[in-house]
């Protein structure tokens, strides 16, 4: 009897692999495809994922595909965010001061909450400005992915997840050659401008190239102050956890599922960080999870650009736009007038 049923076990969980298999696999061609030409030829490769798989919307209607394309955009985000723990240890905190650290915490606390803010201002919905303020203030895409993990699942928080990724990712390339600039202008010293860096650009890889722009100091202190913002993903995505706990349920029993108190992906990243703080993790095996880590968020973002078409993302108009840019001015001049008051003070 029970060999019968771990026979009709394995049978169902491979029948499962074959129907997500295509769409997988598609998603995973676009993923290289993008990895391949920022390699090669320079820019974000999220931001070439999504345009690319924009471009392959056609295939979401394809039976066959849907299965793997769907799996991709909800299941691998929450891996490629669990792993992003490897790259995170309590040691960072020491090495940034008080200053720094409050300095960072306020500017993600102040970004989401003038993201929602603005959002109420241009009339847009409240999702649209968190998700905005949450990638702005923490780290990018990996963010906005992590926050819309937490909410209720629609089409419309999907349409908002890809313009959020599609605007911090051309903001953040903008920041990454003109922040540079600012620094030079203002004369900030290498702990000033490693903050302002990592404190104001958006996402890990633009704030890496920003930094060793200037030097390879103000590279390693950007780097620094950016990993704690990441870091910072972990206490924003628990509270939203709990905060859209009541509505995560009721659209999962409407689904005949159950939601855990705690996602275990959180659980994961937590435990990462943990370990690692410990130096328990050798630097081969952080490499490698980083690695893998940017591979599912790179897939995950190539579905949910298949997901969606131009012409849906065109009906939000032009005050999408506006909040985006709002926000990235907002961090960056909150960043400088901090580094401004510290001179202050310290004089």
């Amino acid at each position: 009897m029970n060999s019968k049923v771990m026979m009709s076990s394995t049978n169902h969980r491979l029948n499962n692999m074959k129907q997500l298999l295509p769409g997988f696999m598609l998603c995973s061609v676009i993923a290289a495809a993008a990895s391949f030409v920022s390699s090669n030829h320079g820019g974000p490769k999220f931001l070439y994922a999504l345009l690319i798989g924009i471009a392959f919307n056609f295939l979401y209607d394809n039976p066959k595909c849907i299965p793997g394309i769907e799996a991709s955009a909800k299941k691998l985000v929450r891996i490629g965010v669990a792993l992003l723990g490897v790259r995170i240890a309590v040691s960072d905190v020491n090495e940034l001061g008080g200053l720094g650290v409050a300095a960072l915490v306020g500017g993600v606390v102040l970004t989401i909450s003038f993201g929602l803010l603005l959002a109420k201002l241009l009339k847009l919905p409240a999702t649209l400005g968190l998700l905005s303020g949450g990638a702005t203030g923490i780290c990018g895409i990996s963010a906005a992915m992590a926050i819309s993990s937490t909410l209720p699942q629609s089409k419309d928080n999907e349409h908002y997840t890809l313009l959020t990724a599609i605007g911090v990712a051309t903001f953040s390339t903008i920041a990454m050659v003109s922040y540079p600039l600012i620094v030079n202008f203002s004369g900030l010293t290498t702990a000033e401008a490693g903050l302002f860096l990592g404190g104001s650009i958006h996402d890990v890889a633009q704030v890496v190239g920003a930094g060793f722009m200037i030097s390879s100091e103000v590279g390693d202190a950007a780097t620094l102050a950016k990993m704690f913002r990441v870091a910072m993903l972990m206490p924003v995505v628990m509270f939203l956890v709990f905060f859209f706990r009541d509505a995560r349920n009721q659209s999962a029993e409407a689904e005949g599922k159950k939601q855990p108190l705690v996602p275990g992906f959180l659980l994961v990243f937590v435990g990462l960080v943990v370990v690692n703080s410990m130096g328990l993790l050798s630097s081969e095996i952080v490499a490698v999870s980083s690695d893998i880590s940017k591979w599912c968020l790179v897939i995950s973002i190539a579905a949910l650009g298949m997901k969606t078409s131009f012409e849906k993302l065109a009906k939000l108009g032009w005050r999408p736009v506006i909040l985006f840019f709002a926000n990235t001015t907002f961090i960056a001049g909150y960043m400088l007038m901090v580094i401004y008051l510290s001179r202050v003070t310290a004089s």
